[in-house]
């Protein structure tokens, strides 16, 4: 179902064939966590933005407004009026996440609702039993997701839990989807590496779970408190034993610079709320560096945010506008801004396989990779 392409370097261009349409990849997923963009960002909106594949989260959803549900309205895509693929993210992150709410055994993690204190057991059926009633294209597998750093010894029985969880997940989906109700049978499933900041950890997991020839495989547990040196040099050890027929994908990273170092070291597939939730507060990405738009030099700045970007904020609007709606809280300067950075991510995105279709991604990401990362002096 994956196509590689072509690679330049280890950067790989790909295309994932799903039920619902095909992802041309590198991508990225924009993050919809409770089927909607934070600040007003519609589906009919991320086709303006160029979006290929929507991401939801199976925790959030379930709890509000209930999986079932979902199911009932003719699963997550007819629930929120979107034709392409959707991802849906396990849970785990977010369960582990409630460290003072949750109780983790064999059988999976008993934890409190965040929204009212709702005692809930999730494990891996429970959770393929929540995404296949949502009736993503892509389902993730239950796993933990640990912090960093963590001691060696409980980061290595997490990680033979997690592989456990997987082989749990995998069967419990081939069951689901011979099930008559079942709205996709052709739920894809994604598993997941562990293993912390050991190298020998990543390179076992990751090697384990390889062997259950699944859909695609991520890299999780990491950006959540380990250093960026630490994140590349588990990403460039963990590749090599990543099946290279299938997808490869990075959870929860990150900025652009990110992307271009990780595209660079072979992987395919990226999700992280940093370009919404950086917009919403007037951060902005753009191709000449960072943007602080509050600051009083756009006060009266008459051009768009970037000269060189075709989002509808850029084609219609200037800084000093959008700046005023921000700092007068007008739900509005949130919307265009979130709309700017999705419309840059999935922009950078185009570009990435651009320059891998020509050859000429060498020569892109040397150039890039410390101008998105600097404050921009436009």
């Amino acid at each position: 179902m994956f196509d590689l392409i072509k690679q330049e370097g280890r950067a790989r261009r790909g295309c994932l064939h799903t039920v619902h349409g095909d992802i041309q990849t590198p991508v990225f997923m924009n993050v919809g966590t409770c089927a909607a963009i934070k600040g007003g960002v519609s589906t009919m909106d991320l086709i303006d933005l160029n979006c290929q594949v929507e991401l939801s989260n199976t925790y959030h959803l379930h709890l509000r407004p209930g999986d079932k549900l979902i199911h009932d309205m003719g699963g997550l895509r007819k629930f929120f009026n979107w034709e392409g693929p959707v991802l849906t993210d396990s849970g785990g992150f977010q369960v582990f996440s409630l460290s003072q709410l949750r109780k983790i055994t064999e059988e999976g993690v008993r934890f409190a609702s965040h929204i009212d204190g709702k005692r809930i057991f999730m494990g891996p059926e429970e959770s393929m039993q929540i995404q296949s009633n949502l009736a993503s294209t892509i389902a993730m597998a239950f796993d933990e997701c640990i912090e960093n750093p963590a001691p060696y010894n409980y980061v290595k029985n997490s990680c033979d839990r997690t592989a456990r969880w997987l082989v749990r997940c995998k069967v419990e989906m081939d069951r689901l989807n011979q099930l008559p109700e079942t709205i996709n049978k052709d739920q894809m499933l994604f598993g997941i590496g562990q293993g912390g900041t050991y190298e020998d950890l990543r390179i076992e997991h990751m090697e384990r779970i390889a062997e259950l020839d699944l859909n695609g495989y991520a890299i999780g547990g990491l950006a959540v408190g380990e250093a960026t040196e630490d994140m590349y040099r588990i990403i460039d050890v963990v590749e090599p034993h990543m099946p290279k027929h299938k997808p490869r994908y990075l959870m929860g990273v990150g900025t652009p610079c990110n992307i271009l170092e990780a595209v660079h070291m072979g992987v395919d597939f990226f999700d992280c709320v940093m370009p919404s939730r950086n917009a919403r507060h007037g951060n902005l990405f753009t191709w000449h560096g960072k943007m602080n738009l509050c600051n009083e030099k756009y006060a009266k700045d008459a051009r768009p945010f970037d000269e060189n970007c075709g989002c509808p904020a850029c084609r219609n609007y200037s800084r000093s506008y959008v700046r005023h709606l921000i700092k007068a809280k007008e739900s509005l300067g949130m919307r265009l801004a979130v709309m700017h950075n999705l419309y840059f991510y999935n922009e950078l995105m185009q570009k990435i396989r651009d320059a891998l279709d020509g050859g000429y991604f060498e020569s892109f990401y040397q150039k890039y990779r410390q101008i998105l990362g600097e404050r921009s002096q436009d």
